[in-house]
């Protein structure tokens, strides 16, 4: 190739280059839209119509993909391609999209660009500042600490108030609370920002208010304008400016002789109202105080306490006087002074003593009455009536002091003793002699008592009747049988057992099991309440004591009945879930028999039906009965009749109303005909249920054949119904 030839090409493909980025550059709008809109407009609003401010076809944006970038981290604005409007797509807050108030406008810049052909256009909106901040202060409270001595017109400088907003939306100026002491001076800064001094007008004094607590508020220039507050709590310092002051200038104190060594004979108390150093008071004597006074009595510098330090007689050295100086610790120290008159008095100067010589504690419950349990001995070195002393013991106890020798007393058992009642006494023994006034001493001793297995275990109750529903389950727990022992340890633990009884050969204990522990009785087997209905046995808590004691109770068993016996019918025999059929011939005379039915359990119950019928043949008068003649197999009562659990069908042509009722056979007889082709079954009626005598029934009611009138034998009648209790208990 030819090197003219590629020349040629490379200045055509520079030239296409260039063409291509003239046409871009000149589709790029040089010139800026300006919009300016407040902070925090409503999501939504609208700010403007670019279509209409841009010149562009309304319809053609959506044709143009136009869409808007926006040079921040969120997006603000949106532009809405069927309307071309401009709208608030998030609340725009000024002082987060510029929070650097070097500057007071903010702008939020923008690309509107569009395709086909391309098109691109800068916007630039400006968020103008909203009075919504108000000023607030860097910290809750400014603390600051003036002394007392500071002059007036002093100044100290306080924290300023910021406010995120600008220009005349910013710190305007402050107020202060109102105060006598104190007032503010507002200045302005070289950035324009505004801070308060705070200016002492009149002097301070702690002694008077030691705190002042003040309220700088901080108020924008906007409209409406905006305010915070701070707490200013001024602390006044102290300066030495008063002298401590004792309570009392002058003390007369009476004390008596005798008075240990360390007494306490006055407590001096002088106040400072200045604090710290200043208000710290140490206490000294006066060179006017004597040296026998000062030998005598003790001055603790520290706390103003004066205590005996030596022997005081009556006889020797009746009054002390005193001066006590009161000096505080500040710089230029001031002092104050009190006076002291101490007198000193004759009086009964010696406690009686008690001394315990023998004491027996712990002592067994059951101790006998009488027995001695301490001796003790009192004294009292004075003389005279001071030198009589009394013992005594508190009332309400068991015991009692019985004089055995001169000063000596036993302390004996007077009453019954009984730890569970009261495990222990305290014997506070007190002596007080006949001086005047008398003084007294008094010494305490504890006696306690070990116990002695000297309570049976006792069970909540006497008997219990214990319900279990037969068919349970072998190990089932029936109950829990508690007794309560009140003394102590060994004699408190309680053994449970049952008291062997043989019923039927069989142990309780091969029935029922407790748990020796915590009496929980359990039933060893599965009852069958037709086999066994009740068992009466004793239970036994017997404590571990020495000798053991034991107490027991009744247990009455009651198995309950469960409906879980089938009825069987014996019979006539029929194999399991078949019919049994009797066929009739049409014939057949009234009360001819049947067949015979009755079921298992009824021997005693046929028993029963032949005493019942010899007794109302005795007994009664027969009736004649309109509907049909009375028959010697027939024997009913007139309103309370008894139904044969059985079944029976007839196949013969013509069908008989059966009436069924218990003889002494247990037969069935027949009453009435019944119409031809009716079907009739008599079909396990319960026992016990009623037939009503009417004379209208439909052909299939079962009527009564004879009414029976009875006699007087009021001895059959007591007979029968026992014998029928008992008859029924076995069915």
């Amino acid at each position: 190739m030819r090197p003219d030839v590629t020349m040629e090409s490379c200045r055509r493909y520079v030239l296409l280059v260039v063409l291509v980025l003239f046409s871009y550059v000149r589709n790029i709008s040089t010139s800026v839209t300006h919009y300016s809109i407040p902070e925090e407009m409503k999501e939504g609003s609208v700010v403007a119509n670019l279509a209409t401010d841009l010149g562009l076809d309304v319809k053609t944006l959506n044709q143009r993909k136009m869409r808007l970038d926006i040079i921040t981290n969120k997006k603000y604005l949106d532009v809405n391609k069927e309307t071309g409007e401009l709208y608030i797509v998030e609340m725009i807050d000024r002082e987060y999209l510029c929070p650097s108030k070097s500057s007071v406008a903010c702008y939020l810049k923008l690309e509107v660009i569009l395709e086909t052909p391309l098109r691109i256009f800068n916007i630039e909106v400006e968020i103008l500042d909203m009075n919504d901040n108000a000023p607030q202060f860097r910290r809750d409270a400014i603390h600051l600490d003036i002394s007392e001595s500071t002059s007036n017109g002093e100044r100290f400088s306080l924290s300023n108030a910021v406010d995120p907003d600008v220009g005349s939306n910013s710190v305007k100026t402050y107020h202060l609370s109102e105060s006598e002491h104190f007032n503010i001076e507002v200045q302005t800064g070289r950035d324009g920002s505004k801070f308060a001094e705070l200016i002492l007008k009149k002097t301070l004094d702690r002694e008077q208010q030691a705190v002042h607590n003040l309220i700088l508020t901080a108020v924008d220039g906007g409209t409406p304008a905006r305010s915070g507050t701070v707490n200013i709590i001024v602390h006044v310092l102290d300066t030495n400016d008063n002298a401590p002051t004792f309570d009392k200038a002058i003390h007369n104190i009476k004390i008596l002789e005798n008075s240990p060594i360390g007494s306490l004979v006055i407590h001096l108390n002088a106040t400072d109202l200045d604090e710290g150093s200043n208000s710290e008071v140490i206490y000294s004597y006066s060179l006017y105080t004597s040296e026998k006074t000062q030998e005598t009595f003790n001055l603790n510098p520290s706390t103003g306490e004066i205590t005996i330090k030596g022997m005081l007689n009556y006889e020797d050295f009746r009054i002390y006087d005193m001066e006590v100086i009161a000096t505080d610790h500040g710089a230029n120290s001031l002092s104050g002074q009190c006076t002291i008159k101490i007198l000193v008095e004759d009086m009964n100067d010696n406690h009686p003593e008690i001394s315990i010589k023998s004491f027996q504690s712990p002592v067994n419950e059951n101790i006998e009455l009488d027995t001695v349990i301490a001796v003790v001995s009192v004294s009292d070195k004075d003389s005279g009536d001071n030198g009589v002393v009394d013992l005594r013991i508190p009332d309400n106890m068991p015991f009692k002091l019985r004089e055995s020798s001169d000063n000596y007393y036993e302390l004996v058992v007077s009453e019954p003793l009984d730890r569970e009642k009261v495990p222990e006494y305290d014997v506070t023994f007190t002596v007080t002699d006949r001086g005047s006034p008398p003084l007294s001493d008094n010494e305490t001793m504890t006696l306690e008592l070990l116990d002695i297995n000297d309570n049976v275990p006792q069970f909540p109750q006497s008997f219990y009747t214990i319900r279990v529903m037969e068919n349970n389950a072998p190990g089932a727990l029936l109950s829990s049988l508690t007794a309560f022992d009140p003394d102590l340890h060994e004699n408190q633990y309680l053994v449970y057992f049952i008291l062997e009884k043989e019923i039927a050969n069989t142990s309780m204990s091969m029935l029922f099991s407790i748990n020796p522990e915590n009496g929980n009785l359990y039933a060893l087997k599965t009852f069958d309440y037709e086999i066994e209905k009740e068992f009466l046995f004793h239970i036994e808590a017997r404590d571990s004591g020495s000798p053991p004691l034991s107490s027991n109770v009744s247990v009455h068993i009651v198995i309950v009945d469960q409906n879980d016996n089938v009825p069987v019918i014996v019979s006539p025999w029929r194999a399991h879930g078949s019919v049994v059929e009797e066929k009739i011939p049409r014939s057949t005379d009234k009360g001819s028999l049947v067949a015979k039915v009755i079921g298992l359990g009824s021997v005693s119950f046929l028993l029963l039906i032949t005493i019942l019928v010899t007794i109302v043949l005795k007994c009664q008068k027969p009736k004649p009965s309109n509907a049909a003649p009375s028959c010697r197999n027939s024997v009913i009562s007139e309103r309370n009749s008894t139904i044969a659990d059985s079944t029976l069908v007839s196949n013969d042509a013509y069908w008989y109303s059966l009436f069924l009722a218990e003889t002494r056979k247990g037969k069935m007889v027949v009453r009435q005909p019944v119409p031809k082709g009716s079907r009739y079954i008599v079909s396990s009626i319960p026992r016990g249920t009623g037939l009503t005598d009417t004379s209208d029934s439909a052909a299939s009611t079962l009527q009564v054949g004879n009414q029976i009138t009875f006699k007087k034998c009021p001895h059959h009648l007591s007979l029968l119904s026992h014998m029928l209790l008992y008859t029924l208990n076995i069915l």
